[in-house]
């Protein structure tokens, strides 16, 4: 089984688009690997409507210091980061900024990650 957010994220479609067509809270791996073989328009409308440009459905998340990952939704506000911690770590854990430098912090990245920009 797999959760409504675990299709989301192999389908590459917003969780309020999955939610929109009617995707269980769950699926079973059949039903998955129907709704892949066999998409309905809705799907296959999303994915013709893609641009190479546009910015992701999702991203992969990858804490610097631990190698955590998890999957997020990217904000049109975040930066592009030196660094991404998870937020039970501390800002020491990472290297120093290079001589020069600013350090600059971003809470709640994806909910469990703090973004750092060193410019």
């Amino acid at each position: 089984m797999i959760s409504r957010r675990d299709a989301a994220l192999r389908l590459d479609i917003p969780i309020e688009m999955a939610v929109r067509h009617g995707l269980p809270t769950r699926l079973s791996d059949s039903e998955f690997a129907e709704l892949e073989q066999n998409p309905p328009a809705w799907l296959l409308q999303s994915r013709a409507n893609r641009s190479a440009k546009a910015r992701p459905v999702w991203v992969t998340l990858t804490c610097d210091i631990c190698g955590f990952t998890d999957s997020a939704r990217p904000k049109k506000w975040w930066p592009e980061f030196t660094y991404l911690s998870c937020d039970n770590h501390d800002i020491w854990d990472l290297p120093e900024p290079g001589e020069g430098l600013h350090r600059e912090e971003f809470d709640d990245i994806g909910g469990r990650f703090i973004g750092v920009v060193d410019s």
